[in-house]
């Protein structure tokens, strides 16, 4: 993203204005009731709506997890970002050379040290271990999905990759 630029709607809620890298302009107006409405603009004319939707606070979460990638997570992606306030999901791959390749989440006291929690590891050939235990081992190309605050996150994936924080 380009821009983004937040502004306040005494009465009605707020609006978001974002410039995409490819030059489209979208206009999300989030009012106080639930509602969400999407404006989209032309590249020629940025003050002509090209459309708009309407959606209710229910359509908008379902909206936002597929988008953001909790429904369907592409394949070609390495890490992904998902926020909630101040917590953070990340997908980070382990490279070949990383420390923690043959460890265990118990053997690196991994949320003792950085306060992050491994919530998923997703194995190279596609198999999923959910909620893993402290005797879960990390493999060669797996993907861990991290929970924590910013700095716990970067903590435990410095920890995963390096051996220390």
């Amino acid at each position: 993203m380009k821009l983004i630029k937040e502004i306040d709607l005494p009465g009605i809620g707020k609006k978001f204005q974002l410039l995409t890298r490819s030059g489209d302009k979208i206009v999300v107006v989030v009012h106080d009731d639930g509602r969400r409405e999407i404006y989209h603009y032309y590249h020629e004319d940025p003050d002509t709506s090209i459309s708009m939707v309407t959606l209710d606070d229910e359509e908008s979460r379902v909206i936002a997890a597929i988008i953001g990638g909790m429904t369907y997570r592409p394949k070609t992606l390495e890490t992904v970002d998902v926020a909630f306030g101040d917590m953070l999901i990340e997908w980070y791959k382990l490279e070949p050379e990383a420390y923690a390749i043959g460890k265990t989440i118990g053997n690196m006291c991994i949320r003792k040290a950085t306060g992050g929690t491994v919530i998923a590891i997703v194995d190279h050939d596609q198999s999923k271990t959910v909620n893993p235990g402290p005797q879960a081992a990390f493999r060669n190309g797996a993907t861990v999905v991290i929970l924590g605050e910013k700095n716990q996150v970067k903590a435990c994936k410095h920890l995963l990759s390096h051996g220390s924080i």
